[in-house]
Order: structure tokens, then C-alpha cells, then sequence
């Protein structure tokens, strides 16, 4: 049996040494009993890179209840300096900048390696589910002549000499593919010059957008986003369940059942609380009954968070969801372009997903024709010419959409190196092409 990886922990005991090696599966356990290489042991620090080879053999108490006996132990590279913090513990307690300054180390740490894998597989959920519903994936330029969003600040470049900016959203040139191939999505950066300092927003971060054509409303679009959303949550459980390769390799080696005994904290999907309250169909309510539920004034613009923490409390208790669709926003508060309902006035066919509480995508039904969004832009101006000069910056909303929560109390952690970049969804419907 072979391993490669990383000193993760050494105990060295009077008559016997263990080594905890670390590789992209997990942990794995070797057993020092020979002198020699018991004296390699005691020279090898944590985070050196090390080759053992030899026989696996069962131990319930080792990690997948396996482990490595009798080894030959190769150095194959030393770390220049100690680690700066200790990557063995449960917790990382290195301090954010630290762990920034330090992104090849902090990295390596189960909790950040299982979020960036978390990621991947929850992204190729998204990719799977569209591509099986006929959706085409799109890919749109990210340096862009004009601002695209006016809700949000751009991030202004020097473009040979001519002004440019980096793209806050796909969202134009999604419309226009709409007309192609009547269904597309992009998988995609996206960049906001706002300088929040919470882990709440983020001005650098991959978008998940999505665009289909010929809808009724914005409820074909919530099926949609459903069956996505279910998807992505399967493809992300399924590392766990399935277990990974050296873990299987290590079993397999001892004549263990390789499906029996691999630990859920090598993959981690599950032990991050990803894998929730979710029925086959999400609950939703008109946003006047969301204020009402939350106890929040009739006349009330919008959900604050504490009001989408009150509605995602109701979703659990009364439905058995952590998931739990709101529609109907005001037209104060939504994009222009977005369809009004037709049976109540001043409300929109526009929606956000909540989950926990928390927002975590924002879509709805688009205007698709010329004269609409004309009449659109013209009653925006004409409110604006009463209340504010800034008309332009209102031209389209834009709307923080957080990323797939799974037990992180920030965004940042869904990314190698954030600029302080996590996931966001964006759904939209246009009832014609």
C-alpha cells in the first residue's frame, strides 16, 4: 500500500510511534515500530511532505478504520519554517488576515478544505441539473464598456487607453442568448465595488445565473430553480456518502467492504449541515404574508433580516423546509424590467429563496416587450424627477444573493482567496424569446 501526503501529527510513545498522514482524502494512520524509521519520525516536522508504503490492515480505532503497518517512510520535502498555527486542530484559530497571509497553510485545514470542496460539487449539482433540463451554458464577457447594474458600483480599468469596467452581471447578455437558445446559464465572477466590511458581502465572488424564455410567470421559473436547488444539494452529499478514493483504496488493501465505516468528516458535505429540511416542493407565500408572519408594519418596503429570519422559522415549524419561496415584491423595490403582477398593482412576479432565513437567491419574471420596458423606464423617470436627481443609479436594482449556506457564518469561506468570493443565484424568467 502506498500513501502520499503530508505530516499531519506525530505521537511518539515509548515503544511505539504513530504518524497521521494527510492527503486529499483525509487522514490516515500510520504505525512506527522500527528504529530507524522512528528516528525519521522525530525529524520530520509537521507539514512535511513524506511517500510510506506498506500494509494496511483493519483497526477499528484508526481513521476508516484502517491502518498502516510495517511502513518504509521517504522524505519528500521539508517545510522551510514551522507553520505558523497548528492544522491538526478542529478548529483553525489563526485570525482571518493571518489565514489569508497564509492561504497555502490555512488552506490545507479540514474545515477550508471541505468548503472549497463543498463548493465544487455543489457547482457541478447546478451544471448537471441545467444541463439535463436542456440549458445551455453561456460564457460572457467580464470587461464590459458600460455598467450593467446600476444598483451596484463598478469597478473602473484602463482598456488600452479607453475607459472600461469589470462586469457586475451577465444579465444583458443572458437576455440576449435567451433568443438563441431559449435556456442558458453561466457559472461566472461577478464584481461589486462596494467596500462592506461583513461577511455578508463580498466584492468579488462566482455567480450562478440562469435564464429560460417562454414562461407563463414566475412560478415556471421557481420550478425551475426547485428542481436545481434539490440538484445541487444531492451532488454535494454525495462525496460523503460515497466515501473517497484513498479511503476505499485503504479498505479494499485490508479486505474491508469498502462502502462500511468511511468517515464522514473526509468529505464533509454532511457534517457542514448541507444536507437539511427539504421537501419536494418548497413552501411560498405573497410578501404581504411574510410581513404579517414576521410582525412587521403593512407598509413595509421590504424584508429586513430579521423579518426573513422570522418567515424561515415559519417555513420549518408549519412545513417542515428550511426552504421557503417569497413573491410578490413591491415594484419600489425590484428591477424595472421586472413583470408586474397583473392581479395586484404595485406588486411584482419577482421572488427570493430563502433558506434559514437567509436570502439565497433572487429571480422572477421579466418585461419582454419593447413597449413595456419603455413604459417601465418612463414611469421610473417620472418618479424620479420628483424625489431624486440620481434616476440612473435605480435604473436596475441590484440585490446582495447569498451564498449556499452550510453552517458558515460568513461567505468568505466558499473561496481559496476572497475579496471579502462566495455563490449567488440569480434566477430569471422572459415569457417569450
Amino acid at each position: 500500500m502506498r500513501l502520499a501526503g503530508w505530516v499531519h501529527r506525530r505521537r511518539l510513545l515509548k515503544s511505539v510511534a504513530f504518524l497521521i498522514v494527510r492527503d486529499r482524502a483525509g487522514l490516515s494512520q500510520v504505525v512506527v515500530t522500527d528504529p530507524g524509521v522512528r528516528a525519521q519520525l522525530e525529524a520530520a516536522g509537521e507539514e512535511t511532505a513524506v511517500e510510506v508504503t506498506g500494509k494496511a490492515v483493519a483497526n477499528v480505532a484508526a481513521p476508516a478504520g484502517v491502518e498502516v503497518v510495517d511502513p518504509v517512510v521517504r522524505v519528500l520535502g521539508a517545510p522551510a519554517q514551522p507553520p505558523p498555527f497548528d492544522l491538526f486542530r478542529p478548529e483553525l484559530g489563526a485570525t482571518l488576515p493571518t489565514q489569508l497571509d497564509h492561504a497555502s497553510l490555512s488552506l490545507r485545514h479540514a474545515t477550508r478544505a471541505s468548503a472549497l470542496r463543498l463548493s465544487a460539487a455543489a457547482t457541478a449539482g447546478f451544471r448537471s441539473t441545467l444541463d439535463r433540463l436542456g440549458f445551455v451554458e453561456v460564457h460572457t464577457p467580464k470587461i464590459v464598456a458600460s455598467s450593467t447594474e446600476s444598483g451596484a458600483n463598478v469597478f473602473a480599468i484602463d482598456y488600452f487607453g479607453r475607459p472600461a469596467f469589470l462586469a457586475q452581471s451577465p444579465q444583458f447578455y443572458k437576455q440576449m442568448m435567451v433568443g438563441v437558445f431559449e435556456r442558458v446559464y453561466e457559472v461566472g465572477p461577478v464584481f461589486r465595488a462596494e467596500p462592506h466590511e461583513t461577511g455578508r458581502h463580498l466584492a468579488q465572488y462566482t455567480s450562478l445565473d440562469a435564464e429560460l424564455g417562454f414562461v407563463e410567470d414566475h412560478r415556471d421559473v421557481m420550478a425551475v430553480l426547485t428542481e436545481v436547488i434539490h440538484g445541487m444539494v444531492v451532488a454535494a452529499g454525495l462525496p460523503a456518502a460515497a466515501g473517497l478514493p484513498a479511503a476505499a483504496g485503504l479498505r479494499a488493501a485490508a479486505g474491508l467492504p469498502v462502502a462500511a465505516g468511511l468517515p464522514v468528516a473526509a468529505g464533509l458535505p454532511v457534517a457542514a449541515g448541507l444536507l437539511v429540511a427539504m421537501p419536494g416542493e418548497f413552501p411560498a407565500l405573497h410578501f404581504t404574508e411574510a410581513l404579517r408572519i414576521a410582525g412587521a408594519p403593512s407598509d413595509e418596503p421590504d424584508l429586513a433580516p430579521a423579518h426573513e429570519r422570522a418567515v424561515g422559522e415559519w417555513a420549518l415549524r408549519e412545513h417542515g423546509s428550511d426552504f421557503v419561496f417569497v413573491t410578490g415584491y413591491p415594484m419600489a423595490k425590484r428591477p424595472f424590467y421586472t413583470h408586474p403582477d397583473p392581479d395586484r398593482p404595485g406588486y411584482t412576479n419577482g421572488f427570493d429563496l430563502l433558506f434559514r432565513g437567509v436570502e439565497l437567491v433572487t429571480g422572477g419574471q421579466r418585461l419582454h416587450r419593447y413597449e413595456d420596458y419603455l413604459a417601465a423606464l418612463a414611469a421610473r423617470a417620472s418618479h424620479s424627477r420628483r424625489t431624486s436627481p440620481m434616476w440612473r443609479r435605480s435604473g436596475t436594482g441590484c440585490r446582495r444573493t447569498a451564498g449556499l449556506r452550510s453552517g458558515w457564518n460568513a461567505l468568505w469561506p466558499g473561496s481559496p482567496a476572497p475579496a471579502m468570493c462566495a455563490r449567488s443565484r440569480r434566477f430569471r424568467g422572459t415569457a417569450t424569446g
